[in-house]
């Protein structure tokens, strides 16, 4: 007897049940063929440069083309992907869209290192285009599937977040948590710090606050993580809390950062929001926002709401008051 890869979809709305079942699908195909390693080839090859510059690797191209077949007779009308150049139309009659990122954090392949599949749920338009370039606030889904030391998937479709995991015994995935949250509290912030040169004053200033530790402003001592893969970090956080910041710097095509709106930022704002955190580009909300581009980027700032709204507080401020901050008396001392 065939065994749904989803042993539960009760949380799932029905009409979504046929593209939820292939991601899922591919999440436990994808997830075969990482624990392999080089037993299954060499998934971490260079292959080439997707449309935004970024290096693609075997497995990037292999997921991308594993998700589009499965795909197919599931009502996906539109297929946005980080690796292809333009919306791609797989079933004529269907009445969604789907943007997907189908293996984030793929220079993470060879050393071992948790990697993810990153998803994003419309209602299909008449144009492949207005499908996707429209507000965030208008998907229907959002979601990712996490492959690590347990294979996870974790979902909303607007009431609440539901965390799913691999049962390798049964190959399907099993409903674990379905009021998932974010915690409150937290002592971890994530950024990549070989950067700090180049990030706006704010944003400095709002690290060496946190680098401070006991003896600044903030009165408490913080740990840093970067993991380089946008999967790993919404997973700890939505787990345990905290914060992780890409804003844009001063570098050549970095100023709006390097992460994609449509089917990266997009999902995991929708998913932090209905945990109970908070997502903005810095300064605005991402759920308010829109992409003018398939593959638009823009700075992101999610986690534990407190820690988001200070570094808007941040943002907000001319720079002769930002740099006033530090120190003992800082404005933001708790």
């Amino acid at each position: 007897m065939k065994t749904d890869a989803i042993a539960d979809k009760s949380r799932m709305p029905e009409e979504l049940h046929e593209i939820m079942e292939a991601l899922a699908v591919v999440g436990t195909e994808l997830c075969r063929t990482i624990k392999r390693g080089a037993l299954g080839g060499s998934l971490g090859a260079a292959v080439g440069e997707n449309t935004g510059g970024d290096q693609q690797k075997a497995l990037d191209l292999m997921a991308d083309d594993a998700f589009a077949a499965a795909l197919k007779g599931t009502g996906v009308k539109y297929y946005a992907s980080e690796e292809q150049e333009d919306v791609v139309v797989i079933d004529e009659d269907g009445k969604y869209a789907l943007a997907i990122d189908p293996l984030d954090g793929s220079s993470n392949i060879d050393v071992n290192v948790s990697i993810g599949t990153i998803f994003s749920i419309f209602e299909a338009t008449d144009d492949p285009h207005s499908s996707f370039l429209r507000p965030v606030g208008e998907q229907i889904s959002g979601g990712y599937i996490i492959f690590g030391p347990q294979t996870n998937m974790v979902v909303t479709f607007g009431d609440g977040v539901q965390s799913y995991v691999l049962d390798p015994d049964s190959a399907s995935f099993i409903l674990i948590q379905d009021n998932l949250k974010v915690p409150k509290t937290s002592i971890e912030f994530a950024i990549n710090a070989s950067n700090y040169r180049h990030w706006p004053q704010a944003i400095r200033a709002y690290i060496d606050d946190c680098l401070s530790g006991d003896e600044g402003p903030r009165e408490q001592n913080y740990n840093m993580r970067w993991v380089a893969s946008l999967v790993a970090e919404t997973h700890r956080i939505i787990t345990r809390g905290g914060i992780f910041l890409y804003p844009g710097d001063d570098r050549p095509t970095y100023e709006r950062g390097r992460l994609r709106m449509v089917y990266e930022c997009a999902p995991i704002a929708f998913l932090i929001e209905q945990a109970g955190g908070k997502a903005t580009d810095g300064h605005d909300r991402i759920m308010s926002q829109q992409a003018d581009e398939l593959h638009a980027r823009t700075p992101f700032v999610f986690g534990t709401s407190e820690k988001v709204d200070r570094v808007s507080a941040y943002q907000d401020l001319p720079d002769e008051e930002v740099s006033a901050l530090f120190g003992k008396r800082g404005l933001f001392r708790a």
